[in-house]
């Protein structure tokens, strides 16, 4: 982590102390996209996920005093997140499917453009979904907005660092096998999971 944000982290670690709403709004702002899709990862229902994530931000207002290390404050709340899904995981007894991002309208192309993109964004979901848990679930939680750090990946998926690149482009190579395979209407070569379904 390079040292300017490490030096912003602090700074927003040492504002939600102090009660600065302005401090807490740019924390929250950084990591909430992160969680949810650690909860999507992990195949939480909206209702579910949305309780995960403000109990693991409830968690932080409870210990922001005892940060030590406020640069670990997205690996710390990507841990978090995780075991609190996990609780959620464990009392419902079953994985829930989640809603998928191919039942969303597009009214912002044109007909034939709008219905050739979401032929596209199905192709691409099913494909997807033909991916083993572990890769679905590291794709998901990389395609965050903003980016996580490799740390934070790490805390979430429960994976060691190094692992993650290499994991991520076996991942990618599989997705682009299983496309090709499926004869979809457009170069699956031309489409990162990043690209397609936004």
């Amino acid at each position: 982590m390079d040292q300017q944000r490490e030096l912003e982290l602090a700074e927003l670690v040492e504002g939600v102390r102090s009660a600065d709403p302005a401090a807490w709004e740019a924390l929250t702002d950084r990591y909430t996209n992160l969680l949810w899709f650690i909860a999507r990862g992990m195949r939480l229902s909206s209702d579910d996920a949305a309780d995960a994530v403000q109990t693991t931000w409830l968690h932080l207002v409870e210990r922001i005093d005892s940060v030590r290390q406020p640069a670990a404050i997205g690996s710390w709340l990507a841990t978090t997140m995780r075991h609190e899904c996990l609780a959620v995981l464990r009392r419902r007894a079953k994985v829930v499917v989640s809603e998928t991002w191919d039942d969303l309208p597009d009214d912002a192309d044109p007909l034939d453009d709008g219905l050739l993109q979401d032929e596209q964004d199905s192709a691409l979901w099913r494909s997807f979904r033909s991916l083993n848990p572990r890769c679905q679930a590291l794709l998901r939680v990389l395609m965050a907005d903003p980016a996580p750090s490799y740390a934070e990946v790490a805390a979430a998926l429960d994976m060691p660092v190094g692992s993650i690149g290499p994991t991520r482009q076996r991942c990618l190579g599989a997705l682009r096998g299983i496309m090709s395979a499926g004869a979809y209407p457009f170069d699956p070569k031309a489409t990162e999971p990043g690209d397609g379904p936004s």
